[in-house]
């Protein structure tokens, strides 16, 4: 069969709501108006067999960073677009020998860019690896997706009309403020990135403390910026994974924000059995993490649900495990944590990440000259593929507030209400 009419064939769907664009200019225009402004556009007949591919969200991807697929336009639009259509139409006798002979000719091929991580899931030396493939990146790659502040999680939106930069800085003094900083509190950052929280809560909040990271870039950029905007505070960062801290007198308070995706579920009693060991008694841990949630429907289900197989899972964000947050907030009681306060901030994260996207299109050359273009694209395909998870309520963010508790049964610090948090 013709691939131009086995592609005709394959998109006649009344549920498919985005354009489609084939290799020899042909437009095949959506059966239901009001889609987004945006198309999927083939480049090459080989592009048809990964809609066929029992992978075919991480195949899908796999041709876009080979550029047998392009999205133009509104690409995080067009995603939430293929989350809503039911798929290929697999008409009898449509899976003939042009099919097949596409079919082969996709299967096995592996653009460049795939995490080389090695040894037992989660052990110390494998999650180095995997953290180090997400961040030891280009500081300047970063700086250019995160904005100055580089933070590198959920910003907080208030009233919706903050910049980013603004929102990022509200999100840590929300942190703060939940965690009941107060002058000579010593504070334990786990995954303390570049050094965004230490260096606000020591100027804001007259706190000294210790941050850790396993990434070689962030331990040389958050060491320079704490001498920088905080000096003459009681500050180190240290180059250790999570299991590796032995201070000398337990901490304060403890901030762990979007490191324990990192973790695995496996890992998770003895994660927090770690961090409830390292906190003082009367002491508050502020856990901020992605969470799974409602399974995706539709023909592309985002975000690789089978750990270790997906796209973003290969790609970009080696072994992370989005845990659903009861079972988190389980392995935080067994551990002994008393838990004080839950809150969602899914719809904070899509427009965070609505931001982060919009910054790397409006610079996308630039992007493309620090990190290569296979890899810029890689995380345009992330960061659309994640909004959208965040959008429609597949994966939420959570903070979860954690105390341990005095024998008499008091926690450090906390308000009568949440009121005082966001004052």
């Amino acid at each position: 069969m013709d691939p131009a009419l086995t592609a005709q064939a394959l998109f006649d769907s009344p549920s498919r709501s985005f354009d489609v664009r084939l290799w020899d200019g042909r437009w095949l225009p959506a059966p239901r108006g009001g889609g987004p402004a945006a198309r999927l556009v083939l480049r090459r007949p080989e592009a048809l067999a990964a809609f066929l591919s029992r992978r075919s969200e991480r195949r899908l991807a796999e041709a876009y960073l080979d550029e047998a697929i392009d999205l133009e336009g509104d690409v995080a639009g067009l995603l939430e677009a293929a989350t809503r259509w039911e798929g290929p139409r697999l008409r009898p006798g449509l899976a003939g020998a042009a099919l097949g002979a596409l079919l082969r000719r996709d299967e096995g091929r592996e653009p460049g860019l795939a995490a080389q991580v090695r040894g037992r899931r989660h052990s110390e030396a494998r999650d180095r690896e995997a953290v180090r493939h997400h961040y030891d990146v280009s500081d300047d790659f970063y700086r250019l997706l995160l904005g100055p502040g580089m933070v590198y999680s959920c910003a907080w939106f208030p009233t919706g009309a903050e910049s980013l930069e603004e929102a990022q800085a509200a999100k840590l003094e929300l942190v703060c403020r939940k965690l009941a900083l107060r002058p000579g509190d010593r504070l334990l950052d786990v995954g303390c990135g570049w050094g965004a929280l230490l260096a606000h809560a020591a100027a804001r909040h007259q706190v000294d403390g210790v941050g850790i990271t396993v990434s070689e870039r962030q331990l040389a950029a958050a060491r320079d910026r704490l001498a920088q905007e905080a000096p003459g505070r009681d500050l180190a960062v240290l180059p250790l994974d999570y299991r590796g801290l032995r201070p000398e007198r337990p901490f304060d308070k403890i901030a762990s924000i979007g490191m324990m995706e990192h973790v695995g579920r496996e890992r998770l009693p003895g994660y927090f059995a770690g961090l409830h060991a390292l906190l003082a008694p009367g002491g508050l841990l502020l856990n901020h993490a992605i969470a799974d949630a409602a399974p995706g429907q539709g023909f592309l289900r985002w975000a690789g649900r089978r750990r270790g197989d997906g796209f973003i899972d290969r790609y970009v964000f080696p072994d992370h495990d989005l845990v659903p947050v009861g079972d988190v907030v389980r392995a935080a009681e067994q551990a002994g944590f008393e838990v004080r306060d839950l809150e969602s901030l899914r719809e904070h994260y899509a427009e965070t990440l609505a931001r982060w996207l919009g910054r790397l299109e409006a610079d996308l050359g630039e992007a493309e000259r620090l990190v290569g273009r296979r890899r810029a694209r890689a995380w345009r395909l992330y960061l659309a593929g994640t909004q959208v998870s965040f959008r429609l309520g597949h994966i939420s963010v959570f903070q979860l507030l954690l105390a341990r508790a005095r024998p008499d049964g008091r926690a450090a610090g906390l308000p009568r209400s949440r009121a005082a948090w966001y004052a």
